[in-house]
């Protein structure tokens, strides 16, 4: 750097605490961009990865919703409106016990009895 005439030693004192504050405010700054950008791609990719997931676990929730409906529509013929319901709010595990209860019920409410 480019060292400007000093005509007193307290002058060259009060450059350096300058110089070197400004380096610091300048670091600082540089460290927190560079931080910034790093948290930004890692939320980025978590978001991505997090929603790839979601979307994957919904998928596959829905299918097997809509298999256990034709099941028992086949199984039973047309459903009343309450099945369509229930089948719509279920977790998957609700899912998965109404698909074995369905092999030996007699019909939808042995299906969908409380556990």
């Amino acid at each position: 750097q480019e060292v400007p005439e000093v005509n007193e030693l307290q002058e060259i004192d009060t450059m350096l605490a300058e110089t070197v504050e400004g380096w610091t405010q300048q670091w600082k700054e540089e460290g927190l961009q560079e931080g910034l950008q790093q948290g930004r791609q890692q939320g980025l990719q978590q978001g991505l990865q997090q929603g790839r997931q979601e979307g994957r676990q919904q998928g596959r929730q829905e299918g097997e919703s809509a298999l256990l409906q034709k099941q028992l529509e086949r199984r039973f013929g047309t459903l009343p409106n309450w099945v369509h319901e229930r089948l719509g709010q279920a977790t998957p595990e609700q899912l998965e016990t109404w698909g074995l209860d369905l092999l030996d019920a007699a019909g939808l409410d042995e299906v969908f009895k409380a556990h």
